[in-house]
């Protein structure tokens, strides 16, 4: 029995392992990609923001037009903000506007989400937080999102 037990552990931590590997991989990051994202209001001290399900604040860049994500015309700019990306339909969260909701392909064949016409990003290194709210980088800012589809500062 006690032989079982270790061979579970032992399982179970290559398992753990495999996976952690895999995520710290350049070019896979699980934090912004997923078979279907939720999107959801989350109340903080800038006001009510747009988050994924799991907390990650999600962003808006100023240099965007017509939709198209420019962050991944830049050098470096995707890996220290990633597209949010989904497999299927994005789902809205409870005081999330379904309608707003949508996604755009991105090169590769991915689906970036997009609200109220705005790519969605989030910050790789981000903890949850709203640290970066209304950083400069890359050549624009990057701004929170309300329920309404504007730019928390």
């Amino acid at each position: 029995m006690k032989r079982n037990h270790l061979l579970l552990a032992g399982v179970l931590i290559c398992a753990v392992s495999g996976s952690a590997v895999a995520s710290a991989q350049p070019g896979t990051t699980s934090a912004h990609s997923a078979r279907t994202i939720e999107v959801v209001l989350r109340h903080t001290s800038l006001g009510s923001i747009l988050t994924t399900s799991s907390g990650f604040t999600l962003y808006e860049f100023t240099r965007d037009r017509g939709g198209e994500d420019s962050c991944m015309k830049i050098r470096g700019c995707s890996s220290v903000w990633p597209a949010l990306e989904s497999a299927g339909k994005p789902s809205a969260g409870a005081g999330v506007k379904g309608s707003l909701l949508s996604t755009v392909r991105v090169s590769g064949g991915a689906r970036q989400v997009t609200y109220a016409g705005h790519p969605l990003y989030i910050y790789g290194a981000e903890s949850r937080g709203t640290d970066y709210v209304g950083a400069s980088a890359f050549g624009g800012n990057w701004y929170a999102l309300s329920a309404s589809g504007h730019a928390v500062r």
